[in-house]
């Protein structure tokens, strides 16, 4: 396929629509926006460069008048899992569009291989899950302010922030190579609000905060040796019982975490004891001082507010931050303003939003590429202005048996690492990339579809 845009129907026009849109636009893809509501509908045509039909998704008459008949994606995102699984069931139907479908309750997520397959899904897509998972990762490397993945669990990049005083301040990059670990590459830099994809001869300063990609082992190790804690949280105190808090509190509990819940709701309550029996349920309104107080939150190693509400999140996580040591994480779901929470001390933030726009985004590019390579996993750090992509490398591809240092790599490009059968690589000038590898791509560039985009 060319590089040429897609023509993509979306239906629901919510939080995570919204997210999506701004970034599919950006790319030059062709967007229809489909919702029952007139004003949302005029408020997305008028904010970006899309197309809007006024009426129900799960109509033929409306994905008709949409497009469906030449659509290359169609994406529902309505608040109603059954609504979202119907609307792709009648696109196919009508269409040749690949359909993606978010269905967020935990009974349809039991079976979504099944779903998946029978309705002919490209993609399920859990936000309220894949946050959970993301929230999980850091509770167990709680001096990490950030996670993600790769290579199917063999590789992550790992957020942090040096301290005052840590054995890294004045080093350069290549000194860290010689001295101290050659397990570890540090892919992006921070510092006062400026983004640098740095070389060797970058010096690093305490208050900086790195991403470095490394094996969960090779993290472990040099995080012990520069003096880190790496050890994970024992306690966690959940405030709000929705569907997210379900799905983390079942992670932290098999993981033998001791997780307290504090829900305000006491049919959910009851409802949430028997789905978790080794949980601890407080029910109660948690924006009450003498409660936080009374279920120990002075004591409790991590405090992570998961209410629908971003405001009270955020004022939770402020007043643990005065009042213990636990590791925070705070959920934002609708809040838009990312530079003045980015100022705010809440530990690490996760946005839902954001985690769904990365899936879709992931499958739009692969569906964009030509002959060589695919995208496996993609994700956004620092407030979107670096991309950390995962490549699948395929015949064809131009950049197979050259070894890294004679490959002529774009400005602000880094390779994170190599994946080649089951092994993580950190990777020298001399090492060369493989058929069937997976490889790590660091960089300010966005857009890149396939692996070729990186070469100038």
């Amino acid at each position: 396929m060319s590089k040429n845009g897609l023509k993509i129907i979306i239906v629901g026009a919510g939080k995570i629509a919204r997210t999506i849109v701004a970034q599919l636009v950006e790319e030059g893809h062709d967007l229809t926006i489909v919702d029952i509501s007139y004003d949302v509908v005029e408020e997305f045509t008028q904010a970006y460069d899309c197309m809007g039909v006024v009426g129900n998704g799960a109509t033929y008459a409306t994905l008709k008048e949409a497009g469906i008949e030449t659509a290359d994606l169609f994406i529902a995102v309505t608040a109603s899992d059954e609504l979202n699984l119907l609307c792709c069931t009648i696109a196919k139907q009508f269409g040749d569009a690949a359909t993606i479908a978010r269905v967020r309750n935990p009974e349809y997520n039991r079976e979504v291989g099944y779903l998946r397959d029978k309705l002919g899904l490209a993609m399920i897509i859990n936000p309220e899950l894949e946050a959970s998972k993301e929230i999980a990762r850091i509770l167990f490397l709680p001096t990490a302010l950030e996670i993600n993945s790769f290579a199917h669990g063999h590789a992550e990049l790992i957020k942090i922030r040096l301290p005052e005083g840590n054995m890294l301040d004045g080093k350069s990059i290549a000194s860290l190579g010689k001295n101290i670990t050659n397990d570890i590459l540090i892919c992006a830099v921070e510092r006062n609000g400026d983004l640098v994809i740095p070389h060797g001869d970058f010096i690093l300063q305490s208050g900086d905060i790195i991403s470095f990609a490394a094996t969960r082992k090779s993290c472990l190790s040099f995080l012990k040796m520069i003096g880190f804690n790496t050890k994970g949280v024992r306690d966690t105190i959940i405030v709000g019982g929705g569907i997210a808090c379900y799905y983390l509190a079942d992670q932290l509990l098999r993981s033998g975490i001791d997780v307290k819940i504090i829900e305000s709701d006491t049919a959910r309550c009851e409802e949430l004891s028997e789905l978790l029996p080794k949980a601890t349920l407080i029910n109660a309104d948690a924006t009450d001082k003498e409660l936080l107080l009374e279920a120990g939150i002075h004591n409790a190693q991590a405090f992570v507010p998961l209410t629908g509400i971003d405001e009270e999140n955020i004022v939770l996580s402020l007043y643990a931050r005065e009042v213990s040591n636990a590791k925070l994480v705070t959920k934002i779901t609708r809040i838009t303003f990312s530079e003045v929470i980015s100022r705010l001390d809440l530990g690490s933030v996760v946005y839902p939003k954001y985690i769904t726009a990365e899936y879709i985004l992931a499958y739009v590019r692969a569906k964009q590429a030509t002959i060589g390579s695919n995208i496996e996993t993609l994700y956004q750090l620092f407030d979107s202005r670096v991309e950390a992509l995962e490549f699948s490398i395929h015949e064809g591809s131009a950049i197979i048996g050259v070894p890294l240092k004679e490959l002529k790599l774009k400005k602000d490009v880094l390779i994170g690492f190599i994946y080649h059968k089951d092994t993580v690589i950190i990777p020298s000038g001399n090492d060369i990339i493989q058929e069937g590898d997976n490889v790590l791509i660091v960089t300010t560039h966005h857009g890149f579809t396939e692996i070729g985009d990186v070469l100038q």
